[in-house]
């Protein structure tokens, strides 16, 4: 694709900014921004993945992938707001998976150790686990402030914070899992995942395309589950102060 036909694609900006100007909707700002900073962020990462696949470095494909980790970071922490330390356990929690995937594909060859293959499928990663913990914190906190009562109550009656607190924990466990879930289980018949059509386009072996593709349903499958539940573990007990007593959300 050329710079000229990649500006031809623009078309398909003007659409959705016709549509928000005719029928008033106001987004027309938001449009404008999202499109100029998926350009410029787009093409600079073009530019600095050219500059690693070449150097083909360990060091700089770790620092790839702790930009990407610290990008998502600060990402998260914004639904995380109320709870202390929210930055530390996303960052870790990101860390985390990442190193346990990376571990398990790697140690077992699932792929070659080269940064072409590396960095994509680290940013997917990445990339689920930000989501799957904006849905998890989201919901979390929602549970907790519609069960204070409830939470308090089980304390008076000499539970302990975990159980107080188990009902609301899995319940936002459970809506950040679900949609990934759910949506492995129409892979293929309501659509064709974007991993797979990328490489069926570059070119690849429609099966082999579909291996990669599996692959990266089976991880997102595994982060859906490790990131709300480590972020969850984490996040409870700042609930609680030293004499177990609930102190709720800290707002600012």
């Amino acid at each position: 694709m050329t710079f000229m036909q990649l500006a031809l694609s623009l078309i398909f900006v003007a659409i959705p900014l016709g549509l928000t100007l005719w029928l008033k909707l106001g987004l027309e700002k938001d449009i404008i921004i999202a499109t100029v900073r998926s350009i410029v962020q787009l093409l600079i990462i073009g530019y600095i993945l050219t500059f690693v696949f070449e150097a083909d470095h360990p060091v700089y494909i770790v620092l790839m992938i702790m930009l990407m980790i610290g990008a998502a970071t600060q990402n998260v922490i914004k639904k995380g707001d109320g709870i202390p330390g929210i930055t530390w356990m996303v960052f870790f929690t990101l860390i985390a998976v990442e190193s346990l995937s990376m571990l398990i594909i790697l140690g077992f060859g699932i792929i070659p150790n080269e940064p072409e293959q590396i960095i994509p499928i680290s940013g997917m990663i990445i990339g689920n686990c930000m989501v799957l913990s904006l849905l998890f914190l989201d919901k979390f906190k929602d549970e907790v402030e519609r069960s204070d009562e409830t939470i308090e109550l089980i304390l008076s009656m000499g539970g302990r914070p975990e159980m107080a607190i188990k009902k609301s924990l899995r319940s936002a466990i459970q809506t950040s899992m679900i949609p990934t879930i759910e949506a492995q289980k129409t892979m293929g018949l309501v659509q064709l995942p974007g991993m797979m059509s990328g490489l069926i386009i570059g070119g690849a072996d429609p099966i082999e395309a579909v291996m990669y593709q599996l692959l990266i349903l089976f991880l997102i499958l595994s982060n859906a589950a490790i990131s709300s539940v480590m972020v969850g573990y984490m996040a409870y007990p700042k609930l609680f102060n030293k004499k177990l007593q609930f102190v709720g959300l800290k707002y600012d």
